[in-house]
């Protein structure tokens, strides 16, 4: 069967706007597809949804769909999204009168089930804002194959709207796991949009990149897929984009759905002409028996402020304004005060910014008035009074709340699963009967080790790449060889040991190593580096998205011939 063209125009809620009309109009595609959703986006929706119960899903979708609705009719195109967010059935009947409006005959389903606020506290999850298990692509599947040329969700898995249409297009079977696999790990490339096509690319410099092109993947029926673009797009497809993505947000070898647990060790790339990747050879394995649902909730209010320090006696100014202002909250201090000094000053700096250093606090309490001006104004206060060259980078500002993400796991067989056709009618998706529960693969052999070697200090990223991301409150940071050679070395430099010494924040943490020989590459999990995930601001990078670059930019003794 002639492959499926799968192209992506949404890696988060808030992406380009345009790359829906970019993508209808610049190539030929089966499927459009677009994900609005992360962990954050979910307590955004679920914060819309306490104004209104009306809202909760992502009105973005909706303006994009106002302008290229009758664009993707014309062209035959297929349009599936997460973007129902807390209310799909509320966006598809937005979408039904949109097209009433704009006269476009389409049919409209979505897919249901993954909200259970209404069971929080009977399934053991306590008190909640949000409660959503991540569903798989059975139910788009079924909308499609019913005739829907729209199709919209709740919280599926990122890769389910990518794995739903290609399940559909081929007619695979529930327990086809290694075409299912297959087209999980091609949905897992194109799921973030640019960043397969050169976005937050560690070797960046080496293409031309201006504004990247959204990716598109060519599925087969065996599940093999190409990954690419649209000819004339900005940014680059290579192993390296794509290995870059692969590496994205997991965890071990096995990457485990609702449908299907994709062995990533086992997947090979090959270049298949300019912008065009291919990966073949995965293998799938029966899903786990749970689904993973996200939980957030409010877990009170936050503030902050930063002061600026000049010239000399950083130190000295920094220890002073610290005990002035937890002085003045001595009578009523928030519940955790947190200060960080970024030494960003230069000796005999030739600009007054390139002599500041900026100390930062940040407060949070349950009580908004104890982090809000009673806070601020407290700083505010200091004005005059504190050390020389005070001044702050924002006025005093009230409190904003901060959520708390969780992570949770439920037996899936309690989580309904509901496809709504386009007549409006309702079926029921079986969750999966064929289970496997969750473990690590055996652990490889290294390679053998780098001979002895002439070395030079230089930084880690001149012979490794590297991508990073948030998993919760955890992060990950993939890292990859593009030489044999070069990971013959990695693989035995890097350890947990040497990544600690290397980032200092990670030291008192847990960290777990796994290698994915086949991509030349390590990924090291950091175990509660980011406190109760992105929406709690826990440290300066909430989302780990750079954590990967300060690994590269970190200076280490390196085999002159890598160099």
């Amino acid at each position: 069967m002639t492959p499926i063209r799968i192209g992506n125009a949404s890696g988060f809620y808030g992406d380009r706007f345009s790359a829906v009309r970019e993508m209808l109009t610049g190539g030929p595609l089966d499927v459009l597809t677009g994900d609005y959703l992360a962990e954050l986006t979910m307590l955004i929706l679920g914060r819309d949804r306490m104004k209104d119960p009306n809202r909760g899903y992502a009105k973005t979708f909706l303006r994009q769909m106002e302008e290229n609705l009758a664009l993707a009719k014309e062209k035959d195109v297929k349009v599936v999204a997460n973007a129902g967010g807390l209310n799909p059935a509320g966006l598809a009947d937005a979408l039904r009168e949109l097209a009433a409006k704009l006269g476009v005959d389409v049919a409209v389903a979505h897919v249901e089930g993954d909200d259970l606020l209404q069971r929080a506290e009977e399934l053991g999850f306590g008190k909640t804002l949000t409660a959503n298990a991540y569903l798989g692509a059975w139910g788009i599947a079924e909308c499609l194959t019913a005739g829907a040329d729209i199709v919209v969700t709740g919280r599926v898995t990122d890769a389910s709207v990518i794995v739903g249409p290609a399940a559909a297009h081929f007619g695979w079977a529930r327990d086809d796991y290694d075409s299912l696999a297959g087209a999980v790990v091609a949905g897992h490339v194109i799921e973030c949009g640019a960043q397969a096509t050169g976005g937050n690319y560690a070797f960046f410099t080496e293409h031309e990149i201006g504004v990247p092109g959204f990716p598109i993947a060519e599925i087969s029926a065996d599940g093999s897929s190409v990954i690419t673009k649209h000819p004339g797009t900005g940014g680059v497809v290579n192993a390296g984009t794509v290995t870059a993505q692969l590496l994205y947000e997991i965890t071990g070898a096995r990457y485990a759905g609702p449908d299907v647990t994709a062995r990533f060790d086992t997947l090979t790339l090959t270049e298949d002409g300019p912008d065009r990747v291919r990966i073949s050879g995965v293998t799938g394995e029966p899903p786990p028996p749970t689904l993973k649902v996200c939980l957030n909730g409010l877990g009170g209010f936050r503030n902050e402020t930063t002061f600026v320090l000049t010239g000399l006696d950083i130190e000295a100014k920094a220890t002073l304004v610290k005990e002035q202002l937890e002085g003045a909250l001595k009578a009523r201090p928030p519940s955790e005060i947190r200060w960080t000094l970024a030494r960003t000053d230069h000796a005999d700096a030739e600009t007054e910014q390139q002599a500041s250093a900026l100390l930062h606090v940040a407060v949070k309490d349950a009580d908004p008035e104890v982090a809000g001006r009673a806070f601020s104004g407290a700083a505010i206060e200091l004005a005059l009074a504190s050390y020389p060259g005070f001044h702050v980078t924002a006025p005093p500002a009230a409190a904003s709340p901060y959520g708390v993400y969780r992570a949770a796991f439920v037996d899936a067989r309690k989580v309904p699963h509901v496809a709504v056709l386009p007549d409006g009618s309702r079926r029921d998706i079986a969750q999966a009967t064929e289970t496997q529960v969750l473990s690590d693969v055996d652990e490889y052999g290294l390679p053998a080790p780098y001979p002895q070697a002439r070395v030079r200090r230089a930084p880690l990223g001149k012979v490794i790449g590297a991508r990073s991301g948030d998993k919760g409150g955890s992060a990950n940071v993939g890292v990859w060889a593009r030489s044999d050679e070069a990971w013959r070395w990695l693989a035995h430099r890097l350890t947990v040991t040497e990544f600690k010494l290397l980032l200092p924040e990670t030291a008192e943490l847990e960290v777990r190593r796994h290698l994915l020989p086949n991509l030349r590459a390590l990924n090291f999990v950091v175990e509660g580096i980011l406190g109760e995930g992105v929406a709690s601001q826990a440290r300066f990078d909430p989302q780990a998205k750079a954590l990967g670059e300060w690994l590269r930019s970190r200076e280490i003794d390196i085999p002159e011939a890598l160099l």
